[in-house]
């Protein structure tokens, strides 16, 4: 018979989620993962950044969390969370909730971490998507080295693309700005970007050009190609926060250069939302965190909860003691 209320469960199984797992069961807690199995680093062949791991595959490094986290007891299912809600406490102020996945099973659990991540909605640009992760970029710390001193072009969506073409010059001298249909640059960003070696070029980009399965070029509306080996572009940044709205939590937008760049759940430095009872970490609550940042975020969470949880635990045995 499948267990019915766990310590604690955790909804999400990437890298920030099993980073919770793992500390929670070291911790003695009994834990349930629930995991979709849409990882936002999927389609990127390596993961970079990651001490101890570096070039690792997301995959490998997804199978070797899950195999560290089950070795400490944590219970990891697939699976997609349809809704989530609050039980009703006890007279001693035991808190708890009920989660419901799309495939019927209804487990209870005292707290929850969700660690739900993001989703890059790219602009809509044909063929974008079919690159994404690949030839087509937005992190020049998860991939600038992989091109380094290759043809970079940077697709100009909002005011950030400037910014984005003078970081991406640190990796390549040959950096094309395409200002498609960003602002055009100031008086001051034009002399920034002539004085990088950056090329600006006007016109609105219609479309890749692929051959051999690797992208080689940029088409304009005009008709030109404009040969390249990678596409920077500006992703909005849209937090997975479906289970959390449930609880009744709200996504704020978040600005970087006066422009918004998705949105995302706020909480306080340990992950704790504003309902009782409710973590967050990774991408969920921090969009430019990076994968080895997500699996600290995890952790911190979930020290966080379990200290919580022996705090209930310390009232409830009091409680009992005196009845």
């Amino acid at each position: 018979m499948k267990q019915q209320r766990y310590d604690v469960v955790i909804v999400g199984g990437g890298a920030a989620g099993l980073s919770g797992a793992l500390a929670l069961g070291r911790a003695r807690r009994s834990v349930l993962v629930i995991d979709a199995g849409e990882p936002r680093n999927a389609p990127a062949s390596h993961v970079h950044n990651y001490l101890g791991r570096e070039s690792t595959p997301p995959g490998e490094l997804l199978a070797i969390g899950r195999g560290e986290a089950a070795g400490y007891g944590a219970e990891i299912v697939e699976g997609r969370v349809a809704s989530a809600e609050r039980l009703p406490g006890s007279g001693e102020g035991e808190q708890g909730f009920r989660v419901v996945t799309e495939g019927g099973r209804s487990v209870e659990a005292r707290r929850l971490l969700v660690t739900t991540g993001l989703v890059d909605e790219l602009p809509p640009v044909p063929g974008l998507a079919e690159r994404w992760g690949r030839e087509v970029l937005h992190c020049p710390y998860c991939h600038g080295h992989e091109v380094s001193d290759r043809p970079i072009g940077v697709l100009a969506t909002g005011p950030l693309a400037v910014h984005q073409a003078l970081m991406w010059r640190q990796w390549s001298d040959d950096v094309t700005l395409f200002l498609h249909t960003g602002p055009e640059p100031t008086e001051e960003e034009y002399e920034q970007l002539a004085a990088r070696g950056v090329a600006v070029v006007d016109g609105e980009v219609a479309g890749l050009e692929v051959a051999d399965d690797r992208f080689t070029g940029v088409t304009l509306a005009s008709g030109r190609v404009v040969p390249r080996e990678a596409l920077v572009v500006q992703a909005r940044f849209t937090a997975r926060s479906a289970v959390l709205e449930s609880l009744g939590l709200k996504p704020v937008a978040q600005e970087m250069g006066g422009a918004v760049i998705g949105s995302y759940i706020p909480t306080d430095p340990t992950g704790a939302t504003e309902v009782p009872g409710v973590w967050a970490a990774g991408n969920v609550t921090r969009l430019t965190e990076q994968v080895i940042g997500a699996a600290a975020a995890g952790l911190m969470a979930a020290s966080a909860v379990n200290g919580d949880l022996i705090a209930e635990d310390t009232r409830l045995a009091v409680a009992a003691r005196r009845a």
